[in-house]
């Protein structure tokens, strides 16, 4: 397991014990004893210690951008709204007011959404490849968080574009495909029916208390199975294919990237054992690898649905067909010289035919 990994999950491990002795250990009020020093103990923890743990596991180790550290301070404070003592909770009870104006920015970017994806399903009929690479595209100049944000809209119509068939029928072909357990149809099969048992279990334990929460949690839990269904077909169809001058490589759904064929610096073909290279940035399962890929700049692989962004020299990976995924990067790369070398040939050909002996031999044509 690769450090940023390993740490993401120490952080994830530190929050989860953090906020549970919260809830568990906080007095209601103020009243009892010792009770201060439990109110100090935990503000130290919910406003210092874990962002300290959190700059430097996600921040720090993982290389994100520093404005995420808002994300850590906000989910303490709404904790704290709902662990702290009553008399100390008021203080947080700002978190409950904007609750009306967040309801309505939510309610308008909602609407929104629904809108930007209808238009891009729409547009997606007859688009050729990934609409996140689209998004990519457009957006590769921008800053971190409009980068961000933007696949974040896309990766709705991208779930979408991917489950429907007809939606994806554009797509160009596949070059091979990772080795995805979740290409198979019964890593497929078992994931929707735990799905939809997860979905009618939180509408079961929620619904004695509201009704409208147990539908609305149901209903995102069980709109899950259309992200499944395309995480199935990128992994079985879609995992490697070619758009334009790039190479894009989906991790599944929840990952990828797009490398420009011109700045892959070389292929090679072999067995990498990942236990020597427990860093590097590894596609496929097994413990070994077949083709690894070098670039002559760093590349963008965008995990965690495009919102974790890690920069890499080497990938490696386990593919069905290493030989023919090495083929397509030599024969790209030789066309690319090819037309280089007609560009060249051109240039030189016009730096010959100088202006002045052209001028020079219209001249001795007139007085002819």
């Amino acid at each position: 397991m690769r450090i940023s990994i390993k740490f993401r999950l120490i952080f994830l491990i530190c929050a989860i014990i953090s906020y549970t002795l919260g809830f568990q250990l906080l007095p209601e009020n103020l009243d009892g004893a010792n009770s201060h020093l439990y109110v100090l103990v935990f503000s130290m923890l919910y406003f210092f210690i874990l962002p300290i743990i959190y700059w430097y596991c996600i921040i720090e180790v993982g290389k994100q951008k520093l404005w995420k550290m808002l994300l850590i301070f906000s989910l303490s404070s709404l904790m704290a709204r709902f662990s702290f003592p009553a008399e100390i909770a008021s203080y947080f009870e700002f978190i409950a007011w904007l609750r009306y104006p967040i309801i309505a920015i939510l309610l308008a970017i909602e609407l929104y959404l629904m809108v930007s994806i209808i238009k891009a399903l729409w547009q997606a009929r007859n688009l050729s490849g990934d609409p996140r690479v689209h998004i990519l595209d457009t957006f590769q100049e921008e800053d971190d968080k409009k980068r961000s944000l933007a696949l974040v809209l896309a990766s709705e119509p991208a779930s979408w574009y991917y489950a429907i068939p007809y939606l994806s029928r554009n797509h160009v072909s596949g070059i091979t495909n990772l080795k995805l357990r979740s290409a198979a149809r019964w890593h497929w099969l078992m994931m929707t029916l735990a799905t939809l048992a997860m979905a009618a279990l939180a509408y079961v334990i929620i619904s004695p208390w509201s009704e409208l929460l147990a539908i609305i949690v149901s209903s995102i839990t069980g709109y899950g199975v259309i992200m499944l269904a395309a995480n199935y077909r990128i992994s079985s169809h879609f995992s490697i294919y070619g758009h334009r001058d790039k190479l894009v490589i989906n991790n599944s759904i929840w990952g990828f990237i797009s490398i420009k064929v011109e700045d892959i610096a070389s292929v090679a073909l072999g067995r990498y054992p990942r236990k020597d290279d427990k860093e590097g940035l590894h596609f496929g399962y097994g413990d070994s690898s077949n083709i690894k890929l070098s670039f002559i700049r760093p590349q963008s692989y965008f995990g965690g649905m495009g919102q974790l962004t890690e920069r890499v020299d080497v990938i490696d990976m386990h593919v069905s067909e290493p030989q023919v995924l090495a083929d397509y990067i030599q024969q790209y790369s030789d066309n690319i010289f090819a037309k280089d070398g007609r560009m060249s040939q051109i240039q030189e050909s016009e730096r010959a035919c100088k202006p002045d002996d052209f001028q020079a031999q219209v001249n001795s044509g007139v007085d002819q």
